[in-house]
Parts: C-alpha cells; sequence; structure tokens
C-alpha cells in the first residue's frame, strides 16, 4: 500500500529516486552498479565539463585580451593617405578639423585623435663599449590621445602630459628600458635617418608593460610635434647670412627642408628660383621670405591636393631683422678671420642673434625662423568604438562620412584594425576552429560514456526489468526510467564540472598560476574569460546531446523477456 500511495503522483521520479539511493544490497552485481557505474557517469562528465568550461575560457580569454591589447596600441579604426600598405608607413595627410568634427559626430564612435609615425635608433646608456643599438617605431601623439589602456599598464612614472609645444616627454616599454639599460627620469638618446643623422634626446617620464611582446619592444610614445618635424612634412625656411663674402657683400641666404626639394622663393616680389642675394645694409631693415616647393610651375598654388601625384606643401615663412649702427650709409668692410670668414658675435645661445663689424657700421642681425608646416600634417585619425563587433559596418560609415565632405580632396583610406593586423587576427580566428574541434571530440566522448553508462545500468538492472515487466510496465515507462536516472547522474557531474571549470578558471585570472613565452603567444600567462552565455550554451547543448545519445541503447530494455531475467535471478 506504501509503494502505491508513493507511486501515485509521479510513479518515473519514485523509482528513479530509489534507483539514486545509495544502499547496501547482497547482490554483487547490483553493488556493483551503485559503488563504480555511478561515480564513473558522474566522474566523465564532470571532467568532460571541466576540460570544455576551461577550453572556452582560454580560447575566449586569448582572443579578447590579445584584441584589447592591439586596440590599446593602436585603435579600432584608422584613416590614412590611399595607396599605403601600413599605417606605420603612411604618407602625410592634411589635418582637417572639417573631417575630425564629421568623424566625432558619427554613431558608436567615441573618441578620434590625430598620430603619426617614425622610425627610429635608440642608443643604450653606458660606457662607450656598452652601446648598442635597438629599433623602434617611435608614435607621436598630442594632447588628445586616449591613454587609458596604458594607465592600467604603467610599470613606473606617469603618461605624457605633452603641456609644452617643444616637448622631448617620451613613453618605452619595459622590455625597451631592460634591453637598454634606461630607467625612469633618464635622458633617452634617439636617432633618425635622413640626408644627414639627426640626433634627438628624449626624457623617460614612464614606463609600460603589457606583456603583449611584439609590441612592447616596438612601440614608443612621444610629442607627434617631434615626429611632423622630423619627417620633413610641410616646410621649414630660414633665413641665414653665409659665413663668407661675395664682392665684398653679405650672402643672404634662404635655408629650406621638407616638401619635394624642388624649392622657390618669394623675396618680396612673388616666387622666383633664386635661393638668396648679396647685400651692404645702408639702412635699418627687415627681410621677409615666403618658401614653397613646387612640381612644373612657379605659379602652382601651395598646399595644393588637386592632382594626388603632385602634391604641393603649405608654405612656411621667415624673416631676418638688420639693424645698424655707426654711419649707417657707409660702405661694408666686414671683419674676417685667417680663413675669410666672417666674425659674427653671438649674443644669445641659439645663434640667432649676432652682431657683425663692418668697419663705420656695425650690423645687429636677428633671425626669426619660420615655424614651418609640418604641423599641418598628421600621419593617420584614430578612431575608438564602442564595439569591437560592429567593427566591419563602422568602416562603412566612416567611409561615407568621408565621401559626404566635398572639400576633402586627398584620397584617403580606411582600414580596421583587423585590416592592419591581418595575421594576427587570422591566427585569432583558427582558434575559433580548434575550440569546436576540442568541444566536438569531448561530445563525442560523452556520447560513448553515456551510451556505455546506460547499457551497464540496464545489464545490472535485467532482473529489475524483468520483474517490472511481470507487474505489467511497459518498455516506454522502463525506458524513461533508466533516462531519467542516468540524467540525473548527468546533471550531478555537469553541477560538479560547472564549479570546478570555473573555479580553475578564476584562480588562474586572479593569479595568473600558468605562465606562457610571451615570444611565442603574445602574452606572459594564459588568459581567462568567463563567458557566461557560452557556459549557458555548452550546459544546453551537452545535457541534449548525451539525453538524445541515450535513446538508442535504451531500446535494449524491449529485447529483456521477463521470463528469462527472473530465471536469471
Amino acid at each position: 500500500m506504501y509503494f502505491r500511495i508513493r507511486m501515485r503522483s509521479n510513479p518515473i521520479y519514485f523509482i528513479v529516486k530509489k534507483l539514486q539511493h545509495k544502499q547496501k544490497v547482497e547482490d554483487e552485481t547490483v553493488q556493483s552498479d551503485t559503488f563504480y557505474s555511478k561515480p564513473i557517469t558522474v566522474l566523465s562528465i564532470a571532467l568532460a565539463m571541466i576540460v570544455n568550461i576551461l577550453t572556452i575560457a582560454v580560447v575566449e580569454g586569448f582572443q579578447q585580451e590579445v584584441s584589447r591589447k592591439v586596440i590599446g596600441f593602436g585603435s579600432h579604426i584608422s584613416i590614412s593617405k590611399a595607396g599605403e600598405s601600413t599605417i606605420k608607413e603612411s604618407s602625410p595627410m592634411l589635418f582637417n578639423s572639417t573631417l575630425s568634427n564629421a568623424l566625432k559626430g558619427i554613431d558608436y564612435v567615441t573618441h578620434v585623435q590625430s598620430v603619426a609615425y617614425i622610425p627610429a635608433l635608440l642608443q643604450s646608456r653606458g660606457t662607450e663599449k656598452q652601446k648598442e643599438i635597438m629599433g623602434v617605431v617611435l608614435k607621436g601623439v598630442d594632447k588628445s590621445y586616449d591613454w587609458t589602456f596604458f594607465n592600467t599598464y604603467l610599470v613606473s612614472g606617469s603618461v605624457p602630459k605633452f603641456q609644452d609645444e617643444a616637448s622631448n616627454e617620451i613613453l618605452i616599454s619595459n622590455r625597451i628600458a631592460k634591453d637598454l639599460h634606461y630607467k625612469l627620469g633618464d635622458t633617452l638618446n634617439a636617432y633618425f635617418v635622413k640626408k644627414k643623422p639627426i640626433q634627438r634626446q628624449f626624457r623617460i617620464v614612464g614606463i609600460y608593460e603589457t606583456g603583449l611582446e611584439d609590441f612592447d619592444k616596438e612601440l614608443a610614445f612621444c610629442n607627434i610635434k617631434q615626429v611632423q618635424q622630423l619627417s620633413d612634412w610641410g616646410i621649414s625656411s630660414e633665413i641665414v647670412i653665409d659665413d663668407t663674402l661675395s664682392n665684398g657683400e653679405l650672402i643672404i641666404r634662404a635655408q629650406v627642408s621638407g616638401g619635394n626639394g624642388n624649392y622657390r622663393y618669394d623675396w618680396g616680389k612673388g616666387y622666383e628660383k633664386y635661393a638668396g642675394y648679396q647685400i651692404c645694409p645702408t639702412k635699418d631693415t627687415t627681410i621677409r621670405l615666403i618658401a614653397s616647393d613646387y612640381w612644373n610651375f612657379m605659379s602652382e598654388p601651395s598646399g595644393s591636393v588637386d592632382n594626388p601625384d603632385f602634391e604641393t606643401a603649405i608654405a612656411d615663412t621667415s624673416y631676418l631683422k638688420i639693424t645698424l649702427t655707426g654711419n649707417k650709409t657707409g660702405t661694408c668692410f666686414v671683419q674676417t678671420d685667417s680663413e675669410n670668414q666672417i666674425k659674427k658675435k653671438y649674443t644669445d645661445q641659439a645663434g640667432l642673434n649676432y652682431t657683425i663689424d663692418a668697419g663705420e657700421k656695425k650690423i645687429h642681425v636677428e633671425s626669426y625662423p619660420g615655424k614651418g608646416s609640418y604641423s599641418n600634417y598628421i600621419g593617420a585619425y584614430e578612431l575608438a568604438l564602442t564595439n569591437f563587433d560592429d567593427i566591419d559596418k563602422q568602416v562603412k560609415a566612416v567611409n561615407k562620412a568621408i565621401f559626404a565632405q566635398p572639400e576633402i580632396k586627398q584620397q584617403l583610406q580606411v582600414k580596421s584594425i583587423k585590416d592592419n593586423n591581418r595575421d594576427l587576427f587570422t591566427w585569432l580566428e583558427f582558434l575559433d576552429i580548434n575550440l569546436v574541434i576540442v568541444l566536438s571530440l569531448m561530445l563525442i566522448i560523452g556520447i560513448v560514456n553515456m551510451g556505455s553508462a546506460l547499457l551497464v545500468l540496464i545489464l545490472v538492472r535485467t532482473n529489475f526489468i524483468g520483474i517490472f515487466k511481470a507487474m505489467g510496465a511497459t518498455n516506454r515507462f522502463l525506458r524513461k526510467v533508466f533516462v531519467f536516472h542516468v540524467g540525473g547522474l548527468i546533471l550531478k557531474g555537469m553541477l560538479w564540472g560547472n564549479a570546478v571549470g570555473i573555479f580553475i578558471g578564476w584562480l588562474q585570472y586572479q593569479f595568473h598560476i600558468i605562465p606562457l613565452d610571451p615570444k611565442v603567444y603574445y602574452l606572459n600567462t594564459v588568459p581567462i574569460e568567463i563567458n557566461i552565455f557560452k557556459i549557458l550554451g555548452l550546459n544546453l547543448i551537452t545535457i541534449t546531446v548525451c539525453l538524445i545519445a541515450m535513446i538508442i541503447p535504451s531500446f535494449v530494455i524491449s529485447k529483456i523477456s521477463p521470463s528469462k531475467s527472473i530465471r536469471f535471478k
């Protein structure tokens, strides 16, 4: 009567509960089921879940961490001059405030910044015998640069502030600092290969370490003004007085750099090809020079981008102020040394102000070099987005914004971070294939384990099945009993697997127990990213596949004869 009352509401649940209840019996076969089949089933499912959860967490961690760090060094989207294969070797493009504002107005664009790149050779700190050289790429940035990423990975110091336009502050990686024996606050020597090698000194204000080895050993960050000037973008001009005389007169000469090297000069009467002239000043005067480059004709407008193959640079203006004392109208008898070099008495350390003794009069010179038009040019725009997953869609939106600006005559190209680092992101995409292979193998193992476990449970419960069939139980009823029985074991194994797998992942996330070689894996520790939705999906797929896998073995029940199974007992 008790048995019938307890089964009245849900007989399958009642029987399954009794089967799963551990109890000591005299039948060795049944004990075998109780003490071996059940823990093996639970353990196999738990191990499969642990492996699958950790596989998903590691693959997701690799993809998220590497992508995040690569984006941190660059940005989601870059806009550079058309035709360049990489942003680090881009040609200069005119900065356009209208375009910049239009880019900021695009949906999901959170930040727009101007950058420029230049290769450099950094010299190590130490004695002459210990000098070493390392090739790097200097990334020039301005005050608007978003330092959020590098603030996270600062080892010491701070990010550059660039309060002064001529700031020589620099941010380098811990790898560069160690290889070249530098520390925070040191002055770093950098060399730039041009027609004449140029040396610049930078003051180290910050040291970072991201663990992304290939990028850490390559990139350093400085003021964009430094990169613009060192790259000879635009035109830079200065008026100088030669150290020698011509027919007893001073030689006024233009010193120009940048552009395409084919220069024209406006001394007050329009552009001409003469870079200087002779003069014996007889009154106070200020000489003005407008210098520009050109291709074919002197009348070409400066700063023109109408023809991308024949762009001209924005002109630069410089001045030379001459003040006379003594007999201003007197003849110039300029004093020279034994090598016929003009004697100049400098009155400042920069060498821009000096006095020349010309006999009856003295010539006081003040030079005002041009500010240079290099500041009008940048290497690229970098755009940050709210969502990396929509990056392809945003590239199209940016292209549309550029084409909507009729005044933009330069041919520009828009590239995502995936385009600029194609090999790296292709490798990350291959990890998805590895993930599918591992999960598929583990599911196949789970199917075999569940099928085997169910067959074992059915075989050791042959007498039980025979008795229930003799009592009138149908094959379908008994299949449900055993499927639900093993299903309960699966759920128990999954719960343990989830708990242990997530706990192991948390330990690695917090304490970085397992290290990696950053030269091979880009990271110095195994990354972990716990994606709840993917883990829930894994659990759903696992329980579904395992339950389906038990349907076929459950049909063995229909082959069991009550008379034979009871007689076997």
